[in-house]
């Protein structure tokens, strides 16, 4: 198995990026590797300041950096030697089992889609983000953000890849499947909503449970959380700002400490082909660490075959 994952990407790189990978590094198994994607001239030096021997991980040296403020699609044409754009090209050509950048999420998004592919059957690949419940479980919310505005048929591919995702990444049985709407009741919300509700009620491709609110995202309501990328980014924010209070505060508290993004790594993108995973610009040793915890697991549980299988 190999991981790659872009030392570059990110406002703490390589740093941030290193420790991490040295992390991660002593949780894998003998059989797990993980790629270090980018200046091999500031990579080294970072791994002998820590002690770390080199040879535990393998090398690809890139010279380029798409900035967190480059327009995405630009950026990987006119920097083929950048360290996602060779990101990609790995990826693609089976030379890598993942991929997982905390670098220019545009590049990210539009380097999955261009590199990889969506996967046939799938009309928009989306973003998915772990949240927090309060009986100490965890959910699915997707999209967070790829797809700010979404027609009903996507909505319920939503549905169906964040169902396969939770099941088989997060060992959840038979999750139940709950759409964002601004009341219970079958005929409330706006257009897209009402549109997309007996498309939901009628799939058997997830266990749709009806619509939640806003209220429902922390209880144990729905496992998988469906919504359109707009409202869903809204939500995320929203929720990451509750540990930060806490912390503005001077308050502990265990729930309120789950809200920490680190935990969790990076946000999966459901419906291509390979798994990429896109981390937090500010992610620190931690968040990269669980970023390649989240590549293993996506890669070992074969999540990406079974949506192409339940595409076909």
């Amino acid at each position: 198995m190999k991981i790659g994952l872009d030392i570059m990407g990110g406002d703490y790189a390589p740093e941030s990026n290193v420790s991490g990978a040295i992390a991660a590094h002593q949780l894998l198994s003998p059989g797990e590797h993980i790629v270090l994607i980018g200046d091999t001239n500031q990579i080294k030096p970072l791994l002998s300041e820590k002690g770390f021997n080199p040879d535990h991980f393998e090398f690809v040296h890139t010279e380029e950096v798409i900035g967190m403020g480059e327009h995405p699609t630009r950026a990987l044409a006119q920097k083929p030697n950048s360290s996602i754009s060779v990101g990609f090209n790995l990826l693609k050509e089976g030379k890598l089992d993942s991929f997982a950048s905390a670098g220019n999420s545009g590049a990210m998004m539009v380097g999955a889609v261009f590199s990889v592919k969506t996967v046939p059957g799938i009309i928009r690949p989306c973003l998915c983000t772990i949240v927090p419940k309060l009986d100490g479980g965890r959910g699915l919310m997707l999209d967070v953000g790829a797809n700010a505005d979404c027609k009903p048929d996507v909505l319920v591919q939503f549905g169906a890849v964040g169902s396969l995702y939770a099941e088989n990444v997060m060992q959840i049985k038979n999750p139940k499947v709950g759409l964002i709407n601004i009341g219970e009741e079958d005929e409330k919300g706006n257009m897209l909503s009402l549109a997309t509700f007996p498309l939901m009620k009628d799939s058997n491709l997830f266990n749709f449970i009806g619509n939640i609110e806003g209220r429902d995202l922390f209880n144990q309501k729905a496992d998988v959380i469906v919504c359109d990328g707009f409202t869903g980014n809204i939500m995320l924010k929203l929720a990451e700002s509750f540990y930060i209070m806490t912390i503005k505060k001077g308050l502990k508290d265990e729930f309120f400490d789950r809200f920490n993004y680190e935990n969790y790594g990076g946000s999966p993108v459901l419906g291509v082909n390979a798994p990429v995973i896109i981390g937090h610009g500010i992610s620190t040793p931690t968040a990269v660490k669980n970023m390649i915890l989240q590549s293993r697991d996506m890669i070992t549980t074969g999540l990406v075959g079974k949506i192409q299988a339940a595409f076909k």
